[in-house]
């Protein structure tokens, strides 16, 4: 090894990212690599569950994100380029127990009654 002061079982030569730049934090863990567009209630139930858990890993790790999506989700999740349809709206909660929740819902054309589309929740589990 050439730095005696490392701790590495296996020596690693330092390397300049391919970009020459650093990466920031938000950009390791972005919800989607394109814009993607939800039009359906089909597509909220297909593909929106896999964007918001990586959402919900997100909020773990970036105090930033969490602020913003526990603030207003649909907008965060726009401001990311995830666009749902109007009729759908997204509730965040995290209870005294650190366990975030996210309710997508579907409200029908002029009513204030809200379906429940789907929900996310972390859960720890343990095995033996």
């Amino acid at each position: 090894m050439s730095n005696s002061s490392s701790n590495a079982l296996v020596p690693v030569a330092h390397m300049a990212l391919p970009s020459g730049g650093r990466v920031s934090q938000s950009d390791k863990f972005e919800l989607v690599q394109e814009e993607v567009i939800l039009h359906t209630r089909e597509e909220v139930r297909n593909q929106l569950p896999d964007i918001l858990g990586r959402a919900l890993a997100r909020i773990w790790i970036d105090p930033d994100f969490h602020a913003r999506f526990a603030s207003d989700p649909k907008t965060e999740l726009a401001r990311h380029g995830v666009l749902m349809p109007e009729n759908m709206s997204i509730e965040y909660t995290a209870s005294n127990s650190d366990r975030p929740k996210i309710v997508v819902f579907e409200m029908a054309p002029g009513s204030k009654f809200r379906m429940r589309v789907f929900y996310l929740q972390l859960v720890m589990m343990a095995g033996r």
